[in-house]
């Protein structure tokens, strides 16, 4: 009995540093700008699980939602990786784990307005639950039509 206890703790005493590992690893991983600064328009299939794409047309000057959107995206705790104000590339983490989304942003003058044709994933996991998703949509959302 003695020995099943001991073996028992070693194993949980090992997941517990594997997962405390994973956490911390999340936390420090690289993020290559380069890689993650990608063109919206040219995102893989969006049904893709841990990533959205939104694509929508405001009757804002590219200017004003450049603006508007760094705004939003500072106020969520997002910093800008890559790009600038008519293509940037940001990262945001999750709350609780820290894992990272990057969310990419291309603005295109139309008519009298912009299209915003904007990207959102994750790095890791198998599913993010919607929250790309739904980032995209409080993001330009914001934005009026």
């Amino acid at each position: 009995m003695r020995a099943t206890m001991t073996i028992l703790t070693i194993l949980l005493v090992a997941v517990a540093l594997a997962v405390a590992g994973f956490a911390i690893w999340v936390r420090i991983a690289p993020n290559d700008a380069t890689y993650w600064h990608v063109d919206p328009a040219a995102a893989p299939d969006p049904s893709t699980p841990n990533f959205a794409r939104v694509d929508r047309v405001t009757s804002l000057v590219p200017d004003q939602v450049a603006a508007a959107i760094s705004s939003i995206a500072e106020a969520e705790g997002a910093r800008r990786i890559a790009g600038d104000e008519r293509h940037g590339t940001w990262i945001v983490r999750t709350r609780v784990m820290g894992y990272p989304d990057f969310i990419s942003i291309r603005l295109q003058p139309e008519g009298e307005g912009t299209r915003v044709l904007a990207f959102s994933r994750s790095r890791f996991g198998h599913s993010d639950m919607g929250v790309n998703r739904a980032r995209l949509r409080r993001w330009l959302g914001a934005l009026p039509e």
